[in-house]
């Protein structure tokens, strides 16, 4: 017994020594947390928030617009890479920014006339960043012609009529502020014009009316404010047209891919554009890809992309769109990729994907879906990738091959817990909570106490206490259950009767605990502060308290089970199945009573306990009387007070966290997911695994009964071993009368310092 209670008492020291050997930063997290700051604890890895991307290995984060757009944003390329998600931008802009390698490239000139300063290899002509105020005079037979980062700010009437060869046209960053009707006359073979960077505010009608031929038209960052129907006269073969980031408010209210109709490409992002109407895309019928990504269009008319049949991308993302019809896309039967995110969605019908039969990839990013449902997705079979704002809507797409987030710090899309130390430590948790809490009620039972009534209360703490570690044995059963193919179960685990009845058990356990430590440290002061008042409860008041403290506590975890239709899945918010964390999703009447039991009740008691200290020291520090008899009342009692101290400060160390997260959420601060893991699975039991030690192992009563438990069992060996039976038990007899008067002695020796005859020295 010895050696067990040596071990138990060394566990902690040992486990806390490991955990920060394996995760140093796990006490940086809870100072952290304790300070309000919450940081995220450090993985194998850089942890970035959502709509974020790691650069590979590197503590780099980007934005997800940058993953697989073409450029090397990291350092290491690690973002052009796994682009099994693409939406094509890679591709198409590797062949239109292609550059050889230089000493592939033959140095012989074409060009007969052309300015000292650009470079000309064959027919291309590259004038970058040469201070050109105008257009230069360069060989008719020019194909290539690059302009940018210059200071030309006018294109003349028709300053590019020679040139009836050329096919790509770059006048990127130029601040040009004025073009003329005519300045692209005689370009017939012209496939590509940048205009993007640029000072625009007005494009004439008819100013493309020669360009037959091209392909690509870039007018992006631009202050253009208005385009009509006639803007785009003559681009017959216009293919992809870009305005991003322009000051357009309003799309042509007529067709706008009439004088376009081989048009695939669309890009209208970042600008004002407040509506669309039923017959701004009719005709468009070979468009492929839409962007009107943050704008601030606040309705769409249900027969918006009735006219694009074949399109494949469309993205509606970062607008102020509030509901959207409920069939709106019907007729999409071909579309892949489907962007919503960052939109004030207040609704999203059951069926609105349903037609959607090809989709791959769906962004519902910063989107509150409370009435979400599996039904939702489940028509979606080619459905690879989707993008949510929690990890728990994961669990409504459990066919998904990959959902955004993967963890909310609990759980992840393969794990009930998804940190391996949390994985083993739930396991150690649950079994030295259960064991030390059963190690103490048999002890207190077999042997026998002066103060029964205390003893009683300690082994009723110890009963809920163990609750907490069956709680612990069986998030941990399940985690192996579910090992590998969480996100598969993870819908019907926490609607299941299980999450709720372990649910129920950790906060009756968690309750009936504080309850009843608020009771004993109440008791004490009115011991201490008062001691010639007798109030003290006898034994059928005591049982009064502990049935109604347990009643209470009853009460408090079974309400949301016993009002489900008010309250909600209660317990069934994450994957351990204890409501610690609130979100926006969560019934008002649920928020109102997390934060009621937590923010109020505990809150509450929490306060009762220190202040009852605080008066119990205050008292003692005060006290003038000088009475002997008196002064060892109060001395005995402060041995009490002062082991119910580090009880409490314990209790402090767990339950401060707690309050600050309650406090955080109910600000609507964003909580890192692996702190609440910590708290839940960690902070929380092990003021139930503390409890047996502080309230047993550390009072002298106990160990001294326990010392003479074993030095008895020693003898009785010692003697049975030698075989002198008969003589044994005449010294056994004589040993046993001698002790039992040292006994006598000693225990009225201890009584003087004990705290567990408190109540029956005051009698």
């Amino acid at each position: 017994i010895m050696y067990v209670l040596y071990i138990y008492s060394f566990f902690f020291k040992i486990l806390l020594l490991v955990i920060t050997m394996i995760d140093p930063n796990f006490f940086l997290c809870l100072l952290v947390c304790l300070s309000s700051t919450l940081v995220q604890s450090t993985q194998a890895g850089p942890v970035c928030p959502i709509g974020y991307f790691p650069c590979g290995n590197l503590t780099v984060c980007l934005k997800q617009v940058f993953h697989c757009n073409g450029n090397k944003d990291c350092e290491n390329g690690a973002d052009e890479e796994n682009c099994g998600d693409n939406s094509g931008w890679a591709d198409m802009f590797d062949k239109v920014h292609w550059k050889p390698n230089p000493q592939d490239l033959p140095r012989e000139c074409f060009l007969h006339l052309y300015p000292k300063s650009c470079d000309c290899i064959e027919t291309e002509l590259e004038c970058v960043d040469t201070n050109l105020n105008t257009v230069p005079q360069v060989s008719s037979n020019v194909t290539l012609l690059s302009l940018k980062h210059n200071r030309i700010q006018n294109l003349t009437n028709e300053v590019f009529l020679k040139y009836t060869e050329l096919q790509k046209l770059f006048l990127q960053n130029n601040c040009i502020k004025t073009v003329s009707r005519t300045a692209f006359l005689g370009l017939h073979k012209l496939l590509r014009l940048y205009l993007s960077q640029n000072c625009i505010t007005v494009l004439k009608a008819g100013v493309f009316q020669d360009l037959h031929e091209l392909q690509w038209l870039i007018l992006d960052d631009n202050p253009i404010k208005k385009i009509s129907q006639q803007l785009f006269t003559g681009l017959k073969s216009l293919f992809f047209l870009s305005m991003v980031n322009n000051s357009l408010e309003h799309l042509p209210k007529k067709r706008i891919c009439a004088e376009m109709p081989v048009l695939s490409w669309i890009d209208f992002e970042g600008n004002h554009i407040k509506s669309l109407s039923s017959s701004t895309f009719v005709g468009c019928n070979e468009l492929t890809v839409l962007s009107l990504r943050g704008n601030q269009i606040c309705f769409l008319p249900d027969r918006t992309f009735t006219s694009v049949k074949y399109l494949v991308e469309l993205d509606l993302s970062s607008n102020n769109i509030q509901e959207l019809p409920n069939h709106i896309f019907k007729d999409l039967q071909f579309l892949q990729i489907l962007n919503l995110s960052n939109n004030p969605l207040v609704h999203i019908h059951v069926n609105q994907f349903d037609k959607l039969k090809q989709l791959q990839s769906l962004v519902l990013e910063e989107i509150e879906i409370p009435d979400i449902q599996i039904k939702m997705f489940s028509s979606m079979k080619n459905l690879s990738h989707i993008y949510f704002k929690t990890f728990q809507y994961c669990s409504y797409a459990p066919h998904v091959r990959s959902c955004k987030p993967n963890t909310d710090g609990i759980s992840s899309f393969e794990d009930l817990l998804a940190n391996l130390i949390l994985r083993v430590f739930v396991w150690v948790m649950a079994f030295v909570t259960c064991f030390g809490n059963v190690f103490v009620i048999c002890m207190r039972s077999f042997i026998r106490a002066e103060n029964k009534l205390h003893a009683m209360c300690i082994k009723i703490l110890c009963c809920a206490d163990c609750l907490m570690g069956v709680y612990l044995f069986f998030v941990g059963v399940f985690d192996v259950k579910y090992r590998g193919e969480y996100n598969k179960y993870a819908h019907s685990w926490m609607e299941s009767l299980q999450c709720r009845i372990i649910g129920f058990l950790a906060m009756l356990s968690t309750e009936v605990s504080v309850l009843l430590l608020t009771y004993l440290t109440v008791e004490k002061y009115f011991v201490i502060v008062f001691p010639f008042s007798n109030i003290r409860p006898g034994k059928c008041q005591t049982m009064i308290i502990l049935i109604s403290i347990w009643i209470i506590g009853f009460v408090i975890a079974v309400i949301p089970i016993w009002k489900e239709d008010l309250f909600g899945n209660y317990y069934g918010r994450n994957g351990v199945c204890f409501p610690l964390h609130s979100d926006q999703t969560e019934k008002a009447l649920a928020k109102g009573y997390s934060i009621g039991i937590f923010l109020g009740l505990n809150l509450l008691a929490f306060i009762t306990i220190v202040f009852s200290y605080v008066s119990m020291f205050y008292s003692i520090n005060k006290t003038g009387i000088q009475t002997t008899e008196v002064r060892s009342h109060i001395r005995r009692d402060v041995a009490v007070a002062n082991r119910f101290f580090f009880i409490v400060f314990s209790d402090a160390i767990c339950w401060i966290p707690i309050f600050l997260l309650k406090i955080l959420s109910l600000l609507n601060v964003e909580i890192p997911g692996t702190i609440t893991s910590w708290v839940v699975i960690f902070i929380l039991p092990i003021n139930s695994a503390l409890n047996p030690i502080l309230y047993t192992l550390t009072t002298s009563f106990f160990r001294e009964r326990l010392k003479q438990l074993v030095y008895r069992y020693r003898r009785n060996s010692s003697t049975h071993k030698n075989g002198r039976k008969s003589l044994s038990n005449s010294i056994v007899w004589t040993d046993s009368s001698s002790r039992r008067s040292s006994s006598l002695r000693l225990g009225f020796m201890k009584r003087l310092s004990s705290g567990d005859n408190v109540i029956n020295s005051k009698h």
